[in-house]
């Protein structure tokens, strides 16, 4: 599903999302440490101190002392060092990680569900902080810090106008919980900035992106990721949508690159009767260990739609897997990533991490859905461009699938292993949702910025007409009024090169679902992007 959203929070970046090209995996190639020597120094040459190998002591060490000794320029040990074993885990298998001490609080807060901060969503427009939403229960909320203010200092030193980044924000703004922090708003219609004293608490990090009501007796609930917390959302969802006539399920896990093995069996659980397979894992050392659903489950005879794509991994694909090999839902959608390999994390003494391989994961009809890497990394991450280039994730009869490696459903059904998860519906990637113009406009920063400086100006007013999301939903339109002002905010931005008319594909949608989102949340964007969604309209005819 695209996300046009620039809006950042304290723990992470928003993810920007291209319609043209597919989702691209950030790739990180270790360089190893490689070293020449000479037996001799000729033509007078001498070593200022001699360096004698400990012959009883360990290899990687005697080299590194040996580099920190002899080497021409000074050199950081610990930085080798946690080169030098990224090295070697990346020499294993694209998965095997290190984590060094300083990131493995970043690296662990999506998963672990929380971090400390004050708790807003913020976006950085014309060099100035502003608070795209304080975070419900979190402590800048509770003090009354809204929509649209301005965060110029923190603890008496400017934050605007100076160029600042998101990663200073990140800085200024988090800190230890029940630390202190003032913070100085400017806020519309009050003449002087406004002094804020806030306590830092844990601040969740919900994998639930939004759960509505997408159609009558239809429930959509998309999940970002599968973190600590995700299955107790999950349930907090169900039972939401549940009230509200819920009898069929439409589950997004496009774009969501996994987590916990734990939370993926938790939730095919929900879907599947007592007794049925959900996952097993084997490996050298450790045995197999497999993986049943128990007599809890709250939708295991429904009607049950998941949706997957090229971005869909891991823990996204155990659930996808499961459901498919037990017959239990249709997977619609584009080929999976095809992440088949379990990790187990060693925390090391000096706060970094070693994530091991330990075993790979297998479907209820035996399949490993790993696809290859013994051509390195590069082409292992490349191949998720090459689906584009070879024209996969447009055209079913592109998808590439070992033959070789074929399984069959109880109900008979054909499955594939070696490559991801091949969807029962293939949907292709969408390139006329939106025009050209319009996805100039958003990567430059403009429709984003002005439909927030728009809600700013007009919150009032608009929160007046619009009681909640399902108010502004169904009767907010972008009107003559709206294209105007857009047009004189680029030409007061002075951005050329635009002649925009309003028609443009997407255009209404998108400029609607930014402001719905400054004044709703997720509330009203998701919905009113989801409803040209492809493959959810697919999900929806399923299920109809």
């Amino acid at each position: 599903m695209p996300d046009f959203s620039e809006n950042h929070s304290e723990q992470t970046n928003t993810r920007k999302f291209n319609p043209f090209m597919p989702l691209y995996f950030a790739i990180v190639l270790a360089i190893g440490v490689a070293g020449g020597y000479f037996l001799t120094f000729g033509h007078g040459g001498n070593v200022a101190q001699s360096y004698h190998p400990n012959t009883s002591g360990n290899k990687i060490k005697n080299v590194l002392d040996y580099i920190e000794m002899q080497y021409v320029d000074t050199v950081n040990r610990e930085q080798l060092e946690n080169k030098s074993i990224l090295s070697m885990l990346k020499s294993l298998d694209p998965h095997s990680d290190f984590i060094p001490a300083s990131e493995f609080s970043a690296v662990n807060e999506p998963l672990e569900g929380n971090f400390d901060g004050i708790g807003v969503e913020f976006n950085i427009i014309n060099d100035t902080i502003r608070v795209v939403n304080p975070i419900i229960g979190g402590p800048s909320e509770k003090l009354g810090i809204k929509a649209g203010d301005r965060i110029v200092a923190v603890n008496g030193k400017n934050m605007a106008g100076i160029k600042i980044t998101n990663k200073q924000v990140f800085e200024k703004l988090r800190g230890k919980s029940g630390s202190l922090v003032t913070v100085s708003i400017v806020r519309n219609g009050v003449k002087k900035p406004i002094d804020f004293k806030i306590t830092r608490g844990t601040i969740p990090i919900y994998s639930i992106d939004v759960a509505y009501m997408v159609k009558p007796g239809i429930g959509f609930i998309k999940i970002s990721r599968f973190a600590s917390t995700t299955y107790e959302e999950y349930l907090k969802a169900f039972n939401d949508l549940s009230k509200q006539g819920m009898k069929k399920l439409i589950l997004d896990l496009r774009g969501n690159g996994g987590g916990f093995l734990k939370t993926a069996v938790e939730l095919s659980d929900e879907f599947l009767m007592d007794g049925l397979q959900i996952v097993y894992t084997e490996g050298r050392v450790h045995p197999k260990k497999v993986y049943k659903a128990s007599t809890r489950g709250g939708f295991e005879q429904n009607p049950l739609v998941v949706l997957i794509d090229e971005g869909s991994a891991s823990a996204s694909e155990i659930v996808a897997g499961a459901l498919q090999d037990n017959d239990r839902a249709t997977i619609i959608g584009r080929r999976s990533f095809g992440k088949g390999l379990v990790q187990d994390q060693v925390d090391l003494t000096d706060g970094s991490a070693v994530r091991l391989t330990i075993a790979r994961y297998y479907t209820p009809t035996g399949r490993c859905i790993q696809k290859p890497y013994n051509k390195g990394l590069e082409n292992y991450y490349n191949e998720e461009y090459d689906r584009f280039e070879h024209g996969e994730l447009y055209n079913a009869d592109s998808i590439k699938v070992d033959k070789s490696k074929k399984y069959k459903t109880p109900g008979g059904k054909v499955v594939y292993g070696g490559g991801g998860i091949v969807p029962d519906i293939f949907v292709s990637l969408d390139t006329l949702k939106f025009s050209p113009m319009v996805n100039r406009l958003y990567y430059n920063g403009a429709l984003n910025n002005f439909a927030f400086e728009y809600t700013d100006q007009h919150r009032t007013a608009l929160l007046s007409d619009y009681k909640t999301a399902n108010d502004f939903i169904l009767k907010f339109k972008i009107s003559e009024a709206e294209i105007t002002a857009l047009k004189n905010y680029l030409v007061t931005k002075k951005i050329s090169g635009i002649n925009l008319t309003g028609k443009e594909a997407g255009f209404g949608q998108i400029l609607k679902a930014l402001i719905g989102r400054n004044l709703f949340d997720k509330d009203a964007y998701y919905p009113i992007l989801n409803q040209t969604d492809n493959a959810i309209l697919k999900a929806i005819e399923v299920l109809n």
